[in-house]
């Protein structure tokens, strides 16, 4: 397997309290995975540190190199981050969609010089992805929070870096957008690109390549999402409470 990103040791702490401890994980390139667990877990916390937006101790590697050897434009070239539930983007609100899309185009932009036509042309591809297109002259803060949703994300996939990490991409999002959610992370893949996500959807998290499972800020489990094991360990880490079987060819876990 080529790792995409890895994890070495890495724990973290939020104030005074430890969240995450000694995780080591190599997550594959080329595929999604999903990364899963009770509230509290540690998963976005985990997300943040291998995203370098979280201090940490330990070491995160980009396809086998150190991140801290990267500069900051490199990294931001080669990961692209979508934060929970668009979390402090309230600066933004002012800002035309098309602007906010463009911001994800930064790393690639010299100082202070202006979008180019390979930026406009892929802030446009973005958000066309996303059915965001049709807004791209309202300011942010006129939107709903599913329309929001799909603006950040178009901003994400406008850096069209190799690596995507999303902190809970389907929040607000109703049902057919989180299946075109879906269908984006496959296409993304299917372009060789990876894409980590964390969810509490589990049924869309069964969809993806490979399972983190996750509790108390440990990694408990990784594996493919066909592989027994893994539904057994997501089983486990809910109390018994969901159960995972196979529907209309797709994995589902349901209430037990």
């Amino acid at each position: 397997m080529t790792a995409a990103l890895e994890a070495r040791q890495v724990s973290a702490a939020l104030g005074a309290v430890e969240v995450l401890h000694s995780i080591d994980l190599a997550l594959a390139a080329g595929c999604w995975t999903s990364i899963v667990g009770p509230n509290g877990a540690g998963k976005s916390t985990l997300l943040k540190a291998l995203a370098g937006l979280l201090a940490h101790r330990g070491e995160v590697r980009i396809s086998g190199r150190p991140m801290a050897a990267l500069s900051g434009r490199a990294r931001a070239r080669r990961l692209s981050w979508l934060g929970q539930g668009g979390a402090g983007e309230g600066s933004a609100d002012d800002l035309m969609v098309f602007d906010v899309a463009m911001l994800g185009r930064l790393p690639h932009q010299r100082w202070l010089a202006a979008p180019t036509e390979a930026d406009r042309a892929a802030v446009e591809r973005a958000l066309r992805s996303t059915q965001a297109w049709d807004w791209r002259d309202r300011p942010l803060g006129q939107l709903s929070g599913g329309e929001r949703q799909r603006v950040l994300l178009a901003r994400a996939l406008a850096v069209e870096a190799e690596l995507l990490l999303m902190d809970e991409p389907l929040a607000n999002l109703d049902p057919p957008h989180q299946a075109d959610w879906m269908a984006l992370a496959r296409a993304l893949v299917a372009e060789g690109r990876t894409v980590i996500s964390v969810l509490h959807e589990l049924n869309v998290a069964l969809a993806a390549d490979a399972m983190v499972v996750m509790a108390d800020g440990r990694v408990l489990h990784q594996g493919a999402c066909e592989d027994p094991a893994t539904h057994l360990a997501l089983e486990a880490v809910f109390g018994r409470r969901v159960v995972v079987h196979r529907v209309a060819g797709q994995w589902i876990a349901m209430p037990h």
